[in-house]
Order: structure tokens, then sequence, then C-alpha cells
């Protein structure tokens, strides 16, 4: 829970420098892990590198001329929750960054919050147009959903509309928190299985900080087992971190069969009492991406779940599975 604490800590500071400039004067400096930027005026395109990023944008009325493929067969690219507000053909980025396709854009800013850039990656993309890389003291993918979106909306000179989006989600999250005494104070897992190979996220990874909100933490153990990084693999053998008073499984493919095949599995207390959550692709996909347009949804989806897996009865549920 340290990690956790520390990252909500940097987050706590960026809403303070986010929300002192509601006028969105130009140029603006923005601080970051390889320095500092500065956009000298509001940005008319918008390219995204980030994971999930174009999300964001597309919720704030920005068309980004670039979209960074993360993964999902869907024909615009982005998920069905913003597909609607996608109108325009970006160039879409796959693999490796193709830093011609992203020049032969012409942004005038470049966001790159959630992407993995290095060193080399931000000076290369900086002889392109300024970039917004993650802030320092925080991983490449840890930085919680609202300063993400506050922080792309404030380089996009779209602030104010940010703040507003923003905080209509946390009173939904407040609402959930408020409405569910009774899960203060539980513990919750989010783990995978891919291959046959389960994994568990740390505390200070997007999905468990968005569950905290719910009043829901991550018990130590997990973060011990996961070390520095999100995330981590754990052995098919021992599965006793996911032991907890919520366990939520998340499925990119919608196939629970590489779960339910898991042998160390049905020893597990979370399991016995039914305490589990299945949550298929789609929902799987909005959880991950945490964005303001996938949130709303995930939100709703998550309370009625996790209210279910708590109800005492271990043969009712309300997720994914068929």
């Amino acid at each position: 829970m340290q990690k956790a604490i520390r990252y909500l800590g940097v987050a706590a500071m960026l809403v303070v420098s986010c929300t002192t400039a509601m006028a969105q004067e130009f140029p603006l400096s923005i601080e970051h892990k390889f320095g500092t930027t500065i956009i000298e005026e509001k940005p008319e395109r918008v390219a995204s590198i980030d994971y999930a990023g174009a999300d964001d944008l597309l919720a704030l009325g920005i068309q980004p001329v670039t979209i960074r493929y993360w993964y999902g067969d869907y024909d615009s690219v982005v998920w069905p929750w913003a597909a609607p507000s996608l109108t325009t053909e970006p160039t879409i980025l796959r693999g490796e960054l193709d830093f011609e396709a992203i020049a032969a854009a012409r942004p005038d800013v470049i966001i790159g919050l959630w992407s993995g850039i290095s060193a080399e990656d931000y000076e290369r993309l900086s002889l392109i147009a300024p970039v917004v890389a993650v802030p320092d003291g925080v991983g490449d993918y840890a930085l919680p959903w609202d300063e993400r979106a506050m922080i792309a909306a404030r380089a996009a000179g779209m602030e104010e509309l940010g703040q507003e989006k923003v905080q209509k989600i946390r009173d939904q999250l407040a609402d959930v928190k408020a409405n569910h005494p009774e899960w203060q104070g539980k513990n919750v897992a989010v783990a995978t299985a891919w291959d046959g190979t389960p994994g568990v996220y740390a505390s200070n990874d997007i999905r468990p900080l968005l569950l905290a909100n719910m009043g829901l933490g991550t018990p130590q153990k997990i973060d011990d087992a996961v070390g520095d990084a999100f995330w981590a693999e754990l052995s098919p053998e021992d599965l006793t971190p996911l032991d907890t008073d919520v366990l939520i499984w998340l499925s990119s493919t919608g196939e629970f069969g590489p779960i339910e095949e898991l042998a160390a599995r049905p020893f597990l207390n979370v399991v016995k009492d039914g305490r589990e959550v299945f949550l298929g692709k789609e929902v799987t996909g909005a959880f991950s991406h945490a964005s303001l347009l996938s949130l709303p949804y995930t939100i709703d989806r998550l309370e009625a779940a996790i209210e279910m897996a708590l109800d005492g009865d271990p043969n009712t549920h309300e997720d994914d599975r068929p």
C-alpha cells in the first residue's frame, strides 16, 4: 500500500498544479520526467502516442491527428465507447513508434502520458513538436486516470472542460463509496491468467487505484509479491496472494477457461465463498482504458458485480460468466 500512497501523493500535487491556471494562458510550461516542455500557444493539432490516450482527447472534443493502437479488433481502432466520438481518419500507430508518420501528421503538441517512451524517444519526438511526458516520480503506466486526463486537457488548452469531465466521474465514484459503507476496510485483487499463467496487479496500477476510490484496498501481500513493478506473474501452484475479500478476473478475450483451469484456484477461500468477479472483453477493456469515456460504463458494471459478489450467496453473480 505504500506505493499507492506515494503515487496518490504525487497525484494530489498535480491537482494543485493543474487547477491554478483555469484561464489557460499560453505559453504554457509543463514539467515531466524528462524536463520541462513549453507549449507556446493553444495547439490545434494534437497527437496521441499513448495507449488508450485517444479516449480522453475525444471526450474533450479533440480529434487526435495520431492514435496509438493498443489491442482489440475494431474497425475504427478505438473501442465502442469512443467510436461515436471519432469523426476523422487519424494516423494509426502500430507497434514501435513511427517517427516519420508522427511528423507527417504535423502535430502542434504530442501527448505521451501513458506511452512508455524513453529519453531517446523523447528527444526525437521533441524535434517534431513539444512533448508532454509522464511526471517525474511516476511509473510509465502508473499515472492515475484523473491526472492523466487533466494534464492532457491542460496541454491541449481545454483545462476547464477537463476539470468538469473529471469531477463528474469523481462524483460517480464517491457515490459508489457512499452507497456501500460495508466495502470500507475490505480488500481486492485484480488478476489475469494469460495462457495458463496467472498474474496480479499492484496497488499502483490504474485498476486497483480506481477500486481504491470505491473503498476497496489492495493488501500488502500483493504489493510484496509484485515488487517494484505494476504487475507480476504468480506461480500456478501458489495463488495465496489472490485470497482477498473480492477477486476480480480480467479476460481480454472473454474466455474464462484459462482462469477456471488453474489447479490452485478452487482452494482459495474467495473462490469457495463465491466472491469472484469475471470481466469479459469489453468490460476488461473499459476498465483497462480508465478514460473519461470508458469509466462511467466501467464503474456501473463494477458496482453491480462487486455488490453481488459480496452478497453472501456463492451461487449468485452479476458479471460476464455465461
